[in-house]
């Protein structure tokens, strides 16, 4: 009876000690990714920021201006995509929608950002846009990697429509969560005006015809909680400049729009809430349950021996049934 028991202890040791790798190197790769129909919202505001007046093309302070960016998935464009590219994929089509302290538009940038649910490095198909100019991404975009490490990743930029490093500065705690500081700065570059103009009637072909161009920096800084790749909060010290043509006068230069962007308070809490959940999923398939499995095994193993060694333990009384018959004689 002993030695029965222990070869199903051993059998459910081996199984749960093989378990152990598959989940972490087998079912996680293939579990752990961006759902395809992933909606996302997240309000952005810059307090007491500079803005450019369009009718007397003059900055002032205003007391505030709203960023809303938005990630839709599109299920059926990934679906599409899938099928030559081999490997699960989610189609962004995201936009970031710039208002005044008016409630009026200030620039409206739509983008669609294609990437591998998994490794979240970007797939090359047609489509692939930041306003409407084709784009080839190179790094990451609004998300890291899943686990992700202590280094320096390649950030895309859709303003320049540029890769570029953004550095690790150190792990840090934001909201009691543990997060790694990235940080990135972009120089003053030459970028294009946005198809849509806040102005009626102006577009971007008539604004290049006066000579006058755009410009633009920003300090990009996220805290990414690393397990998930998830950035918990984020923000930007933005600045655009329009420069030279007959559009400015007299004037060399003028601020279109300088504040220092943050995400808003209810945003951020409901960000935090939500990566949490999401942590403990992703440390289910790559810590809790693989070394679960694993030590669970060991003891499964350790057991089975016992009972095994309890089992052929010398000194223990024969039972009768084994006793040698004595020699019968005539």
């Amino acid at each position: 009876m002993r030695r029965k028991a222990s070869l199903i202890l051993l059998a459910f040791a081996v199984f749960f000690t093989a378990l152990s790798p598959l989940l972490r190197w087998y079912a996680f790769p293939r579990l752990a990714k961006i759902p395809a129909n992933q909606y996302q919202a997240v309000v952005l505001e810059a307090k007491d920021a500079t803005l450019l007046d369009y009718g007397t093309m003059k900055a002032r302070t205003v007391p505030g201006v709203t960023i809303v960016q938005t990630l839709k998935g599109d299920v059926e464009a990934s679906e599409k995509i899938e099928k030559t590219a081999g490997r699960d994929v989610v189609v962004w089509d995201g936009l970031s929608y710039v208002q005044g302290p008016d409630g009026k538009m200030v620039s409206r940038i739509p983008e669609r950002y294609i990437f591998d649910a998994h490794s979240q490095d970007p797939v090359h198909a047609t489509g692939e846009m930041v306003d409407g100019d084709p784009v080839r991404r190179a790094g990451i975009e609004f998300k890291w990697p899943f686990l992700t490490q202590k280094r320096d990743y390649e950030y895309f930029d859709a303003q320049t429509r540029t890769t570029s490093p953004i550095h690790y500065r150190g792990t840090r705690t934001f909201r009691g969560v543990k997060v790694y500081y990235f940080e990135q700065t972009v120089p003053w570059t030459k970028v294009p005006f946005p198809r849509t103009m806040p102005v009626q009637g102006i577009t971007p072909e008539s604004v290049a015809r006066t000579g006058t161009t755009r410009w633009y920096t920003t300090v990009r800084r996220f805290w990414v909680e690393p397990v998930t790749g998830a950035p918990v909060y984020g923000e930007e010290i933005h600045k655009e400049e329009l420069r030279g043509g007959t559009l400015l006068g007299d004037r060399d230069r003028v601020t279109a729009f300088a504040g220092h962007v943050k995400m808003r308070e209810d945003y951020i809490r409901s960000t935090v809430a939500l990566v949490e959940h999401n942590r403990l999923l992703i440390l289910m398939l790559t810590s809790y349950l693989p070394w679960g499995f694993l030590v669970l095994g060991a003891c499964l193993l350790s057991l089975s021996l016992w009972l095994e060694a309890r089992g052929r333990r010398p000194g223990d009384p024969a039972p009768a049934d084994a006793v040698e018959p004595e020699p019968v004689t005539a």
